[in-house]
């Protein structure tokens, strides 16, 4: 094997590694919102493709995997705050990041159990759901007080909680024509100073 090829297949390993993570997760992901968080890992590793092996080197316990999942989806919805921030205005964009916030919250009714279960192993996760979070929303509130779009001295953290409560709250049969939850939208409209 020559030096060009040995330098090809550690990168294509790390790729399929990638892939494979990303399999995985998504694949809890459902399983728990489906079955809760019990889901059989055989389960699992056939919706993703992979050996349960796969999933047990990288996740030896259950919680590993639990927090995984909850980290994969507390870190798109950050992302989603950043991209939403930067294509539209500031209340249009926290307006779509509402929604973000309520697709990870429904996403974590999958394995509410298991974070509310009194084991240790979860008692980082509500620091890191608003630490990873808090500093995004911000900057969207700063902007829109700037702009005069959004009322100024709103925390983050406040609206977060809000948001969360209603969103984990709202029956899903409760939604506007653009399925948006109307308490949300009355929340959101008291935060904007005009109609946007």
């Amino acid at each position: 094997m020559s030096a060009a090829e040995n330098d090809v297949a550690p990168r294509r390993k790390r790729a399929d590694a990638v892939r494979n993570t990303e399999a995985v997760l998504a694949a809890a992901k459902t399983a728990f919102a489906e079955l809760g968080v019990d889901a059989p890992m055989r389960e699992i590793s056939a919706r993703a493709g992979v050996g349960v092996g796969t999933i047990y080197r990288s996740y030896p316990q259950r919680s590993d995997l639990i927090i995984a999942v909850f980290r994969h989806e507390l870190d798109a919805t950050a992302t989603e705050a950043d991209r939403l921030r930067a294509e539209f205005p500031p209340a249009e964009a926290l307006r779509r990041w509402a929604d973000s916030l309520a697709r990870f919250v429904a996403t974590k009714h999958g394995f509410a159990s298991a974070l509310h279960s009194g084991d240790p192993a979860y008692a980082p996760l509500p620091g890191q759901f608003i630490g990873v979070l808090a500093p995004k929303v911000q900057r969207i509130l700063d902007d829109g007080a700037t702009a005069g779009t959004i009322r100024p001295g709103i925390r983050a953290e406040d609206v977060i909680y809000a948001l969360s409560r209603l969103a984990d709250r709202g029956p899903e049969g409760d939604r506007g024509d653009e399925g948006e939850s109307p308490m949300v939208g009355i929340l959101l409209d008291g935060l904007t100073t005009k109609s946007v």
